[in-house]
């Protein structure tokens, strides 16, 4: 019996408990967020291993069976590739939930991905099933939910780490809070981690119908209205709101801080290193209330980001700092 896993791009759908079949489609009928089933053909490794809808992590065997989604990447220090790269049959998972493409430009750095084989699209009644099937539907509602919005130099530089923070301090303080990651690409582990720290409840793009949001602006932005809509239905204090990677890389960062609508109150920047602090605030116009990440390191780095820029800094893996963060939550948030 072949094992068939549904990778967690697959957790808005009802592919765990519905039937459907897997057939070959024309070429020309292939679009991102299609549902689409793939035969490892290489080797699992630390890096790129299954996600499963759940969250859970499994190593995937030669000639088991992965379902996924297509669609594109654009990563700085991992991979750029796109369902659109594919040629013939061979495919890559690109993150571990599930996000099928063709690699065009890796990393030396880490392991490649895992290779699979195009085995075709999930189908219902003859047409294909789609992401966008399950996304959260428009309500024509309003967002004016009180925002704590974080971005990055880049991937990897602690964002959520500092968000599963953030939540926590809040959440000891009695206030209601929703985590989510407005942009990157579909991994369900990073906002499972927000859920963890004690978030109401989490979302993402995901719940948008979106694999990842290298997308056109336009698509984008109308997948994530119904989720913010649907986040002020619920009442929270306050959203703690993850924008992945850095709002110049390709993932429509700008545009998600623009769907906020003003309604941020603390932006906290997690910077790779004391240097980028400045270049994000030159190149985005953006001056955060606070910075954290890898930037700050150790005292020697926190000092370097109040020299080069005058912002407040600090080690949120620092107990000590607890105290620090909760006061500048408490003054921006007039908490």
């Amino acid at each position: 019996m072949t094992v068939t896993s549904l990778a967690s791009l697959t957790r808005i759908s009802d592919l765990h408990k519905n039937p459907y079949d897997i057939k070959p489609i024309d070429r020309g009928y292939w679009a991102s967020g299609d549902y689409v089933a793939g035969e490892v053909t290489g080797a699992p490794h630390r890096v790129y291993r299954i996600e499963l809808s759940s969250g859970r992590m499994v190593g995937a065997l030669p000639g088991d069976h992965v379902i996924g989604a297509f669609g594109s990447r654009s990563a700085t220090l991992e991979g750029v590739g796109s369902w659109e790269d594919i040629r013939g049959y061979a495919m890559n998972a690109m993150t571990s939930a599930g996000l099928f493409g063709a690699v065009t430009s890796m990393s030396m750095l880490i392991p490649p991905t895992l290779n699979l084989t195009y085995l075709g699209h999930v189908v219902r009644h003859g047409k294909k099933v789609c992401m966008s099937d399950f996304a959260i539907k428009p309500s024509g509602g309003t967002f004016k939910v009180p925002t704590i919005l974080l971005v990055g130099t880049s991937m990897s530089a602690g964002k959520t780490t500092t968000g599963r923070f953030v939540i926590h301090e809040l959440e000891s303080m009695g206030k209601s809070v929703i985590g989510a990651k407005l942009t990157g690409a579909g991994r369900y582990r990073d906002i499972l981690s927000f859920a963890d720290a004690g978030a109401h409840a989490v979302f993402d793009f995901v719940d948008g119908g979106l694999p990842s949001t290298v997308e056109s602006e336009s698509v984008f932005r109308s997948a994530l209205r119904p989720i913010l809509h649907h986040i002020d239905s619920l009442n929270p204090d306050f959203l703690v709101a993850e924008a992945g990677a850095s709002p110049l890389e390709p993932y429509n960062g700008t545009a998600a801080i623009d769907e906020l609508n003003g309604n941020i109150t603390c932006t906290i920047l997690c910077a790779s290193d004391p240097y980028s602090v400045v270049g994000v605030e030159k190149a985005f116009g953006l001056r955060p209330d606070l910075v954290t990440g890898l930037a700050t390191s150790t005292s020697a780095a926190i000092d370097l980001v109040k020299k080069l820029s005058g912002i407040e800094a600090l080690n949120v893996l620092d107990p000590a700092c607890m105290p620090q963060l909760r006061e500048v939550l408490r003054r921006k948030l007039g908490i």
